[in-house]
């Protein structure tokens, strides 16, 4: 019953988005923020009081609860404010690596708590490092949302029929499933079969965030010379370049860090360049309702990384880097598919 908190957390998470991304476009992203960042503090330390498994799911889907709603609230402030502005491509990639990174490290986090002080320790330290970003949100956070926006807004729907839409929100979903997939696989192929200690695999694992990091630093000249389409296109061919290399130390050696963590370099430039603008791309055009399509943008994304994410790995080779391989040459083909569509779609245009 414990074991199920993750993945009803998740889901929660999703689906907690769709409801405050509308609420964060009719009262403004401060309160939802506000709201969801003192639920989220207030259910961990219920959490932690917990003696019995059935309360502890609820504070825990509580805990999701605020999450969302700080999420969404968090990501629509960031399009409110940079939308037209160059240094958004830098916040993107910064989030996109957080969004990537601090799920991979947060297990080690964790362990490492509860070994020393008890499982309960964790809830404590995730309400206690609440606190400060809440008081820091009270006094500096100022509302974003335009007030002629408030009132009047359109229907989400012209969000779900956006050809654009998708194929930035797939392109998000390829970035950030290939890290999803490398971080799930990586310690039985680098552990359990290369034999790496949890210290070297630490060490290798950690060269992967130095590259997205300094990859980040230099994001917004990227884009600056690509533009939108053309660096989720670039990001594409890395990723895509990334898998074979990979299939080819797959097929000629064993496992190592040449054959495995190397590639995985090229495949974290592809990341951080696609993560970059994918919601500058995907958002075009819905700055009225940036909360809702922010929310559908995440949600769309978790389930298609959860998902297929999660197929990559049960169906292939756990211990191997085919699901890693199948996962970003499948998404950077489709991504590919839907780029060149919007091609078609603006030459046609063009032409009448």
């Amino acid at each position: 019953m414990i074991q199920l908190t993750l993945s009803l957390y998740m889901v929660m998470l999703g689906v907690g988005q769709v409801v405050f991304g509308p609420i964060s476009d009719r009262i403004g992203r401060r309160p939802v923020l506000l709201a969801g960042a003192v639920l989220f503090a207030a259910a961990s330390l219920g959490a932690a009081s917990s003696s019995t498994a059935a309360p502890f799911v609820i504070f825990r889907l509580l805990q999701a609860v605020g999450a969302s709603a700080a999420l969404v609230a968090t990501f629509a402030t960031v399009r409110d404010v940079y939308a037209d502005r160059p240094e958004g491509v830098v916040i993107y990639g910064l989030f996109s690596s957080m969004l990537a990174f601090v799920p991979a490290l947060g297990p080690v986090a964790g362990a490492l708590i509860a070994g020393n002080f008890g499982w309960r320790a964790i809830s404590i330290v995730l309400a206690a490092l609440s606190v400060p970003a809440i008081l820091n949100a009270a006094l500096r956070w100022h509302e974003t949302l335009p007030e002629d926006q408030a009132v009047a807004r359109r229907s989400v729907l012209p969000v779900c029929a956006s050809l654009q839409f998708w194929t930035y929100t797939l392109a998000f979903s390829a970035a950030m499933g290939t890290f999803f997939v490398f971080f799930s696989t990586a310690p039985r192929v680098l552990i359990d079969r290369a034999g790496y200690s949890e210290l070297r695999f630490s060490i290798a694992f950690a060269t992967v965030a130095v590259v997205m990091i300094v990859v980040t630093r230099f994001a917004k000249a990227f884009v600056a010379r690509w533009g939108i389409a053309g660096s989720v296109a670039r990001g594409m061919a890395l990723l895509l370049c990334g898998a074979v290399v990979l299939g080819l130390g797959q097929i000629l050696g064993s496992p190592s860090f040449g054959s495995f963590i190397v590639p995985m370099w090229v495949m974290a430039v592809g990341i951080v360049l696609t993560a970059s603008v994918t919601a500058n791309g995907a958002l075009a055009g819905f700055n009225d309702i940036a909360g809702s399509a922010f929310a559908f943008y995440f949600c769309i994304q978790s389930l298609v990384v959860g998902t297929a994410g999660t197929l990559a790995v049960t169906l292939s080779n756990g211990d191997s880097a085919w699901p890693l391989i199948s996962y970003a040459a499948a998404m950077a083909m489709l991504v590919w598919t839907g780029l060149a569509l919007l091609r078609s779609r603006t030459r046609r245009s063009y032409e009448r």
